[in-house]
């Protein structure tokens, strides 16, 4: 690929932005160019999902338990990781949380984020096709002021332009206690999702929504039935959900088997993860690929 002036350049996967070929990140979105070298070598456009959710809600801890489990082939899945640069994400969190403490909070700047990107099948279905998976851990807070302010954020909007799909997580525990705010934060980022996935404002999305009641185990109803969970708890949220997309689902989940509480160095409070039991991680992924599959088809 060249530019208007004749040189070589890498187009960037995100954003489509020309960078010198010699670049480590964008300079316009600042996601890693390992991303376009990976993709290159599969001559197919990865599958992106765009993982989304508030400040505070998981998203981090989700995600590499996700991954986890995939690199232990449950649910019958084979994944692969395609570099190094995707296994930092899994670690990071299995270390923290064997280690009785949460991962670090992700930072505001995009370089900071940890992408993962996976090569996956079906195994026991002795399926041959594999679909190559982009999973970026981004921060809540970004994406809080990408929603207030779009495109101020070009990594968020260059992924959701690009995403075949998104997993969206909202908390449960704090739904269920009665606050809105859940339900209004949610309604907000499905809004902004269907503007970045909406063709046309007179079709519904096609691409298919995952939306994860995450920290579940502090709330058995949830885990009973999710969508009554949803359309009870987060009212706003399944009205837009049932007017404008029509591949959504609800699932319930949770990662911390239980909790303790400690003073830090500081004398403040802090949760301790006291072991982990995973529980419902897996199902979303799976049928948000399965629903990607019938989506291209």
């Amino acid at each position: 690929m060249y530019d208007e002036h004749g040189y070589r350049c890498t187009v960037c996967l995100i954003c489509d932005h020309k960078n010198a070929p010699s670049a480590v990140i964008c300079s316009q979105c600042g996601a890693p160019m390992a991303l376009i070298e990976d993709a290159r070598e599969q001559n197919r456009k990865p599958a992106i999902i765009t993982l989304l959710g508030e400040a505070n809600v998981g998203k981090t801890v989700y995600l590499g338990f996700l991954l986890d489990l995939l690199s232990k082939r449950a649910g019958g899945f084979e994944a692969i990781p395609k570099g190094a640069y995707s296994v930092n994400l899994q670690q990071t969190v299995i270390g923290c949380l064997n280690g009785r403490r949460f991962p670090p909070k992700t930072p505001l700047e995009v370089e900071h984020w940890k992408w993962a990107y996976y090569q996956v099948r079906q195994r026991l279905k002795r399926s041959d096709e594999w679909f190559d998976v982009l999973l970026p851990d981004m921060a809540g807070e970004a994406l809080s002021q990408e929603i207030e302010s779009p495109k101020s954020y070009a990594a968020i909007s260059g992924l959701l332009a690009k995403s075949a799909g998104a997993m969206v997580l909202i908390d449960a525990s704090v739904a269920a206690s009665g606050s809105p705010y859940p339900d209004y934060f949610a309604y907000k980022l499905i809004s902004y999702v269907d503007q970045r996935f909406a063709s046309h404002r007179k079709e519904r999305v096609a691409n298919p929504i995952a939306i994860i009641l995450c920290k579940a185990d502090t709330c058995p109803e949830c885990f009973d039935n999710p969508r009554e969970f949803a359309e009870t708890n987060l009212v706003r949220l399944w009205n837009l959900c049932d007017s404008r997309f029509e591949n959504v689902e609800f699932f319930a989940s949770s990662v911390v088997g239980s909790l303790g509480y400690a003073h830090d160095e500081d004398g403040n409070v802090v949760q301790v993860p006291l072991h982990a039991a995973p529980r419902g991680v897996l199902e979303p992924f799976e049928w948000i690929s399965e629903r990607m599959k019938a989506v291209q088809l």
